[in-house]
């Protein structure tokens, strides 16, 4: 397709051939509608390599789909992002986290190595000893530099349960101290936050078992189980620590039945024990049913009252940031998972020369703040974001000038390539294809 593309003269740019409204995003690339739509059905697991401990496969593989592959195998990989339908190619593409990345890194920290097709219809793989400008540009530049048509990924021994402690926590100094106390542990092989109020939440740990007391097993992702987060809530409330076993698959996803908390603004009384137990087999609704069904006007009023953001900020920013959501948005719950990031060349790395640690916040919801404007309110958010080195995932609104989306970002390896392998006429700056700024 590509090739055919350069055949009849290059006149417009690429872009994958996925329909919008089938990504997780809840942007609706306008773009789509003028590209060259390259179709791309690579949704096949490849191949499960034990003795290298690496598993190849290909774009459109989700979450859910590699989990349940690997699992019975007695593998998993290391980062496994939170929804069912989130693929590999836009967790590379993109990013991912989840909250064994206080460990691992982000999703692409895990990838050993990708292979692409690049503008002039070739073929190769890129890992960080082959190639490796490629390798390390690939990541958050959401297709602009070529097409992935397959990544290896690196596998760890799965285990069946997670021992899982739940410890409430208040006041907003003692939450930020015990959440970075607790992400400096790396025999911690989960640790993830939910803050509920600007001073309560509730800090999670969970370490990987094959051991378990039946009395404290919880197989949460039942579909008649509370949603996780209102069920974090009664820890909370009740004012008391717990421990849980959790089998693994139900904890990977754990906060996909309720797609975080988003379902209770599209099924407010989706939580109710009588809904549960009669219909909560139906749930979630996927996201791109979601958005397929969704009007125009509905659209924009999602837009302007509604918030899906995730910010990477330094961890040593923690409360200030807390603070600053709680003044510009005021959603709760927020959720924090955090994350080291080394300090590797492309467009995401530390200020200083060292992996640093870091944590996403993430905002789901419709903000209480007397004065939201979507516009304003985000420009002033990615302002503080930038000025603390801090990254803004490039799934949600992003509202930057092109001098200002640079700043966040580092641009110099990719405009490199960009150069180097003709991506100019082939691909549009990843700037232009997601920013509002830009498209409108």
């Amino acid at each position: 397709q590509v090739r055919e593309w350069k055949n009849e003269g290059s006149k417009r740019y690429m872009c994958t051939g996925r329909p919008g409204w089938l990504t997780v995003s809840l942007r609706v690339g306008k773009y789509k509608k003028i590209h060259k739509n390259i179709m791309i059905n690579l949704m096949d697991v490849l191949e499960v390599d034990s003795e290298r401990q690496v598993v190849r496969v290909e774009p459109l593989v989700t979450m859910g789909q590699l989990t349940a592959h690997l699992n019975p195998m007695g593998w998993t990989i290391p980062v496994v992002p939170e929804l069912d339908d989130l693929t590999v190619g836009g967790l590379i593409m993109g990013t991912g986290i989840e909250s064994s990345s206080h460990i691992y890194g982000l999703f692409q920290h895990t990838c050993v190595a990708y292979e692409l097709v690049l503008a002039d219809g070739s073929l190769v793989r890129c890992s960080p000893t082959e190639n490796s400008d490629l390798f390390y540009a690939v990541p958050w530049s959401c297709g602009t530099l070529g097409f992935l048509v397959a990544a290896e990924i690196k596998m760890i021994p799965a285990k069946k349960y997670i021992k899982l402690h739940y410890e409430p926590v208040r006041g907003l100094q003692k939450i930020c101290e015990r959440f970075a106390e607790e992400s400096k542990k790396k025999e911690n092989s989960f640790v993830e936050g939910l803050v509920y109020s600007l001073d309560e939440a509730v800090i999670m740990t969970g370490v990987l078992t094959d051991e378990a007391e039946p009395k404290k097993i919880n197989r949460i992702g039942n579909y008649y189980k509370p949603w996780f987060f209102k069920h974090v809530e009664k820890f909370l409330k009740a004012d008391r620590t717990g421990i849980e076993y959790i089998p693994s698959r139900h904890y990977y996803h754990r906060h996909t039945r309720s797609i975080f908390w988003e379902l209770q603004d599209i099924i407010p009384f989706g939580n109710n024990p009588i809904f549960r137990y009669l219909f909560g087999w139906m749930a979630p609704p996927k996201i791109s049913l979601l958005k397929l069904t969704q009007g125009e006007a509905i659209r924009k009023l999602y837009e302007q009252h509604h918030v899906v953001q995730d910010m990477l900020v330094p961890m040593k920013s923690l409360e200030k940031s807390i603070q600053t959501f709680h003044a510009d948005l005021k959603v709760y719950p927020l959720w924090l998972c955090p994350f080291i990031l080394p300090n590797n060349p492309g467009m995401v790395h530390p200020k200083g020369d060292e992996a640093e640690l870091y944590v996403d916040i993430g905002a789901y919801g419709e903000p209480k703040t007397k004065h939201f404007e979507a516009r304003a309110s985000m420009r002033q958010m990615e302002k503080f974001v930038r000025s603390v080195h801090g990254f803004q995932m490039l799934y949600a609104d992003c509202y930057m000038t092109r001098e200002e989306f640079w700043d966040m970002f580092d641009g110099s390896l990719y405009h490199k390539l960009r150069e180097q392998m003709n991506c100019k006429d082939a691909f549009p700056e990843v700037y232009d294809k997601i920013c509002k700024a830009a498209r409108h």
